[in-house]
């Protein structure tokens, strides 16, 4: 199932064109029947789960809480109990993914689905710490950026 909380009421969200876009990176991913959390939010509050998650004070675009950890990235996860069927949860801050649309050109609907795709992949335990982290989950990007029908090269 997935699941988006929208707790900010200053910029307009299309949560079904999300939901679809969620949905098709789920069944891209061969798990379609997965459930993901996204709360859409403000800087402040984004602000305050950077700070006591990650310890950076500081607003951010997103950030990414995998309910399997322990997962390699590019591996399958295993489904054993229901509950296994469950990717996690993403904050999203429309104020941070506004002012970034802005600096890029882009609007703000192609930022958010880049977002999105990024977000999975952190999901999935990819992360961008070293050159070849980086070239992985870029390549695993890509491939999700054209389920989604995504027209940027940002």
């Amino acid at each position: 199932m997935i699941h988006i909380k929208n707790s900010q009421r200053k910029i307009a969200i299309n949560i079904p064109e999300m939901t679809a876009d969620l949905q098709s990176l789920l069944n891209a991913l061969k798990y379609p029947d997965f459930d993901i959390s996204v709360l859409i939010t403000t800087n402040t509050t984004i602000r305050a789960y950077n700070r006591d998650y990650r310890d950076k004070d500081k607003a951010t675009d997103i950030l990414s809480f995998p309910y399997h950890p322990e997962l390699i990235a590019g591996k399958r996860i295993k489904v054993k109990e229901p509950e296994d069927k469950n990717l996690g949860d993403l904050i999203i801050s429309a104020e941070y993914v506004t002012k970034d649309a802005q600096e890029l050109k882009v609007t703000f609907e192609q930022r958010m689905k880049r977002l999105l795709v990024h977000g999975v992949c952190h999901l999935l335990n990819y992360d961008h710490i070293d050159d070849a982290d980086w070239r992985r989950m870029r390549a695993k990007e890509g491939f999700l950026l054209k389920k989604i029908n995504y027209q940027s090269k940002l």
